[in-house]
């Protein structure tokens, strides 16, 4: 029997595994000075696809998502920099309005079901 307030093995699996699941990502920025938008640009370009003229969609573990935000504030000026992060939940990948480029959005594992 374990101690109270313990944490079982069930329980750290199951983080283990949502840690490791990928979910999409939508990363924005607005970025102020040349030299660092292309260092930004590049280093999102090396984990996901290119939407927008400042605006990436990643496909990423919890892990990597975080790594990545590390990453981007070391390259970034707080002061005059912005940066965005949005998660999307598996509930909110399937009504994502596909307008004008619907591959935008294709996962070649996992096609979604749209809206």
């Amino acid at each position: 029997m374990s101690e109270p307030g313990a944490v079982g093995t069930g329980f750290i699996s199951r983080r283990l595994k949502e840690m490791e699941a990928k979910q999409w990502y939508v990363i924005c920025y607005d970025i102020t000075e040349p030299k660092r938008w292309r260092k930004v640009y590049k280093k999102l370009n090396g984990y996901g696809r290119r939407l927008q003229y400042s605006i990436f969609r990643c496909r990423l573990t919890r892990r990597q998502a975080e790594k990545l935000r590390w990453e981007l504030e070391e390259m970034l000026d707080a002061t005059e920099d912005r940066l965005l992060i949005l998660s999307l939940c598996e509930i909110c990948e399937r009504h994502v309005g596909l307008h004008n480029r619907p591959e935008s959005w294709f996962d070649e594992g996992r096609p979604f079901d749209f809206a």
